[in-house]
């Protein structure tokens, strides 16, 4: 993994939250929220909670004495999330998954929506998940499956290597949907000490923008692919974001884009 493919800082907040949560995000979000109140929790912990689309459909779901703590890695993103707020209080706190801040069996479910891609270590950061969780507690997470299972992406990964084609970006498909092998994941939270086998489900959605347009600012300027783009010529970002919209436009319509994107959803319980 790059160094900056776990920045989220300056301007990708709020792009992230305006353009990429609609598209990408708020379609998962509520199916996860689902499973978790499934378990009835009292006391939930979020981790890589970005700007909140989750903590927000927990807070509307959960039962107003059911705690929340959503937390990331990166506090602008978290500042950004708080500033939005929920239905309800929820405590915001900067956390690194890797070295959890909280007692051992303290939460009855643990959450993550597409943040353990970008975990270095990930039998690491899910010992810390198991160490937290109480006996029977659950985990529950998502990561996206592989980048040609998921259009909008892809064709901006493919149309990102014609402006760039020496040194292509290709932070999608090195971490959103690099981590999309069921047996690695399976293998990761073994390593990690869980041993109850997870149930593994695929679930599909529709990937929906306003226009290309806004699909390309929400991968270009909204996630760490700006980040590889302004570090091979920050003068070329725009022109970047322009190819990618055209590319989306020659597949899907200069309309509103609907397109396929497939995920993984993972849950798995503490049995100590």
């Amino acid at each position: 993994m790059a160094n900056t493919d776990r920045l989220f800082s300056n301007y990708i907040p709020k792009v992230y939250e305006t353009y990429l949560v609609p598209m990408l995000f708020e379609p998962y979000a509520e199916d996860l929220a689902r499973r978790v109140a499934s378990r009835t929790p009292r006391r939930v912990l979020e981790i890589a909670a970005g700007t909140g689309v989750v903590t927000r459909v927990l807070a509307s779901t959960l039962p107003r004495d059911t705690e929340i703590i959503a937390t990331d890695l990166n506090q602008p993103m978290i500042d950004h999330a708080a500033s939005i707020g929920t239905a309800r209080p929820v405590e915001w706190r900067q956390a690194d998954a890797m070295a959890l801040p909280f007692d051992d069996e303290s939460f009855d479910a643990v959450v993550c929506q597409f943040g353990v891609m970008f975990f270095p270590d990930r039998a690491k950061a899910y010992a810390e998940v198991l160490r937290v969780l109480r006996a029977g507690g659950g985990f529950i997470f998502n990561t996206w499956d592989r980048i040609e299972e998921n259009d909008v992406a892809n064709v901006i990964t493919d149309a990102l290597a014609t402006v760039f084609p020496d040194d292509p970006p290709r932070f999608m498909a090195r971490t959103p949907h690099g981590y999309y092998d069921i047996a690695v994941i399976e293998r990761d939270l073994a390593g990690a000490g869980f041993t109850s086998k997870p149930e593994i489900l695929t679930i599909d959605k529709r990937s929906r923008a306003k226009s290309p347009h806004d699909a390309a600012v929400a991968i270009c300027q909204g996630t760490p692919v700006r980040n590889e783009i302004e570090a091979r010529d920050a003068a070329r970002l725009e022109e970047a974001t322009n190819v990618s919209a055209e590319a989306i436009a020659k597949r899907f319509g200069r309309g509103e884009v609907d397109a396929k994107m497939q995920a993984w959803v993972v849950t798995i319980a503490a049995g100590k």
